[in-house]
């Protein structure tokens, strides 16, 4: 099989090259180019709307090993296995892709699932090489030129289009209905495992569009979900929790792009990470304590924390590179993360944030 598989070069923004093969659909596609560093998800990586637009490196040798599993739906509508209903990375680039796999989950391999949802797969890449690249220039534009077909020109810079809207439903859409508690969920791009998490714990969602002004739904509590792209082009959503906060205490709560809209609703500014966080292992502190959480991420902007109203103070801070990870209100229940509480994949360390909402509504 391996030399029925078409040349495919990865090019960078800055001319650097990078020779592979093709084991997934074969297509020219260009996009941010970055890495995860996560030793095993690509199932969940690849179907979280956090990576629409990028062209996601794995830095794990070894991929497709266990393959993918059945795409089934529960009867809430929520994926089984999947974080969404579709692969939303542009492309996916290895070091090694395993053609035999062996998991009692497994339904196909993850070739198969690729073409089937004709997103490009690369093998062959130093991804080793490829990270240094990144880390020491930044993440950057690429793309990926096959043989025997034409190129694909660079598109425009990543932060350049508000890639939350293409991702965030279009209609409202409720779930576990008439359960208690009802909490609206702003979908810049949410993952399923965070909608799961919030039926598990017995109450009522309602998703709404990322510019949908629910301040006069009838709700307990707010939650601003995870989404790809630059908040800055999120000004609508932004506007929107001021117009909230300023006429309700309503507990809200964040993660990633919800930890951003959130700072941002209080008065930060945002800025690109110079390779962001994208991984299942980045420590992270909670202020005013000594306890540390391993945490499941993926985000390539960061709050400001220096530039955070009076009455915020920083709720978490990032033991690499002393980032921020979240927010709170002094004296309102208002908080969020940047990480991913709900992990999947990932570490399940701070699923007590969905606790910590919950008990606030």
């Amino acid at each position: 099989m391996q030399n029925r598989m078409k040349e495919v070069t990865l090019v960078l923004e800055d001319g650097t090259r990078f020779k592979g093969k093709s084991f997934g659909y074969d297509a020219p596609v260009a996009g941010e180019v970055v890495f995860n560093t996560a030793m095993m998800g690509y199932p969940e990586s690849l179907t979280d709307p956090s990576y629409a637009g990028q062209l996601m490196a794995l830095t794990y040798p070894l991929v497709g090993n266990y393959g993918v599993p059945r795409f089934s739906f529960e009867e809430n509508g929520l994926p089984t296995f999947m974080e969404s209903d579709r692969i939303y990375a542009s492309a996916i680039i290895v070091s090694d892709y395993s053609e035999e796999y062996s998991h009692w989950n497994a339904h196909e391999s993850l070739a198969d699932w690729l073409k089937r949802e004709k997103v490009p797969g690369v093998t062959g890449i130093d991804t080793r090489q490829l990270t240094k690249v990144l880390r020491e220039h930044g993440v950057m534009m690429g793309r990926l030129e096959f043989e025997g077909t034409s190129g694909c020109d660079t598109v425009a810079a990543y932060e350049t289009v508000n890639w939350v809207d293409r991702v965030s439903c279009k209609d409202i859409i409720r779930y576990n209905e008439g359960a208690g508690k009802k909490v609206v969920l702003v979908d810049c791009g949410v993952k399923a495992n965070i909608i799961r998490c919030l039926i598990n714990r017995g109450v009522e969602v309602i998703r709404v569009p990322w510019n949908y002004d629910y301040t006069d739904m009838d709700f307990d509590g707010l939650f601003l979900a995870n989404g790809p792209g630059d908040p800055d082009m999120c000004e609508d959503a932004v506007n929107i929790i001021r117009k909230q906060m300023s006429q309700s205490r309503k507990p809200i709560c964040g993660i990633c792009m919800g930890n951003q809209l959130l700072a941002k609703a209080g008065g930060a500014t945002i800025y690109k990470l110079k390779y962001g966080h994208r991984s299942h292992n980045q420590p992270v502190r909670e202020v005013g304590t000594n306890r540390c959480y391993v945490t499941s991420q993926n985000h390539g902007y960061a709050v400001d924390a220096a530039t955070l109203g009076k009455e915020w103070r920083e709720l978490f801070v990032n033991m690499n590179d002393g980032s921020n990870e979240g927010i709170r209100h002094q004296t309102n229940p208002w908080f969020s993360s940047q990480f991913h509480p709900e992990a999947c994949s990932g570490p399940v360390d701070t699923e007590f944030m969905f606790d910590r909402f919950i008990e606030a509504l």
